[in-house]
């Protein structure tokens, strides 16, 4: 198939499933076309069968704001005259169904099949805002196929937007090969000494990622359990987080690492992940930690429980239970045991269940399914 994915290039949940789905894809012999205003971060160098086709957005003093969402039509014209896809596949509702939408319209084209899979924050947070209520509403009506990344999404969908289309859940996955125990490029001395545990976050720092609350854990922990911890991430959170470490003095036992492309080889240091979201429509970071064998706490919202299996690879607590994490945390860091049955539990699920090669045919039925309907 000759696939077009139209994607976020930024860090983040919908740009890392829409660029592994794009090179798994390509891997398995598919052509896959990755249209975006930059080349996404996970696909950087050559990567056989997967081209990278760059949005330009032009400024006229006329317009405010660059037209964006024109732009992204056009182009999905320009690559499918070029090479004639089969399939768009958005990632994103907003502004990428919509623009999917309008290309199909501009080039009359029944055979073109249009797909949008919704991540979360399209739903949850731009969805509510009632200037996009209805532009998102009619863009996921409109799609030849809709995806969501969990079930609790796509009740949240349907609920929030009296939904008649037909949802289908197809989860987010990870390369268990690349995100795995033993692949450590972590040199573990550079952040912490022989007796101290690693405790790791990830995350772009914005307040529904509550990074605050991992700090505040983390004080509680290291009373008990000496320990380091590292944060991973830029975003408008950093400064305040920057700032609360300091008050709280824990400066020399936090590391700033900043935005980073390859969050394995950072997870093969961790001994403990941390993700306490005040919304999450699934918890792909908590599923990379999984994958390289660390046991995860996180909050009990939206499709976390999806990710994390209560009491067997991690925990699930109120949001906002700082005491309670850190409970936990110690209890994983303390209890030898108990953090190797929550490994090993964690690594058995990624592989099982939401390892790249049982997802990603999941993925190709479904465009076959699309494609072949009226």
């Amino acid at each position: 198939m000759k696939i077009g994915i139209t994607c976020y290039p930024t860090h983040g949940g919908s740009g890392v499933v829409a660029s592994e789905l794009g090179l798994a894809l390509s891997k398995r012999g598919h052509e896959v076309h990755i249209i975006s205003y930059a080349t996404p971060f996970r696909l950087g160098g050559f990567h056989e069968n997967l081209f990278i086709h760059e949005v330009e957005v032009a400024s006229y003093p006329l317009f405010r704001y660059p037209p964006y969402a024109l732009s992204l039509a056009t182009k999905i014209v320009d690559v499918h005259e070029e090479v004639g896809l089969d399939i768009i596949h958005s990632h994103y509702a907003v502004p990428h169904a919509a623009s999917a939408y309008l290309a199909k319209q501009v080039l009359r084209s029944k055979r073109l099949k249009t797909i949008t899979t919704l991540h979360g924050t399209d739903i949850t947070l731009v969805g509510v805002d009632k200037s996009f209520y209805k532009v998102i509403q009619f863009a996921i009506e409109e799609s030849d196929g809709v995806t969501a990344v969990s079930h609790y999404l796509r009740r949240r969908t349907i609920d929030e937007f009296s939904l008649t289309k037909e949802i289908r859940v197809i989860h987010n996955f990870v390369d268990t090969e690349r995100f795995r125990p033993g692949r450590n490029n972590c040199v573990r001395d550079r952040f912490a000494e022989a007796d101290e545990k690693i405790v790791l976050h990830a995350s772009n720092f914005r307040p529904v990622k509550r990074v605050g609350d991992v700090v505040r854990a983390f004080e509680k922990i290291r009373q008990q359990v000496p320990s380091k911890l590292l944060l991973v991430g830029e975003g408008p959170e950093r400064l305040f987080i920057q700032q609360l470490v300091k008050e709280l003095k824990l400066s020399p036992y936090v590391v700033f690492l900043g935005q980073q492309d390859y969050i394995e080889e950072f997870l093969g240091c961790a001994d403990l992940f941390f993700q306490p979201s005040e919304q999450e429509s699934f918890g792909l970071a908590a599923l990379e930690a999984h994958s390289c064998a660390i046991p995860v706490i996180g909050t009990d919202v939206g499709g976390m429980r999806e990710a994390v299996k209560e009491g067997e690879t991690g925990y699930l607590l109120p949001v906002g239970d700082i005491a309670g994490m850190a409970e936990k945390g110690i209890a994983i860091l303390q209890d030898e045991r108990l953090a190797e049955r929550l490994s090993m539990e964690a690594r058995a699920m990624a592989v099982h269940t939401f390892d790249t090669s049982q997802i990603v045919p999941v993925y190709e039925a479904f465009y076959e399914e699309v494609m072949a309907s009226a």
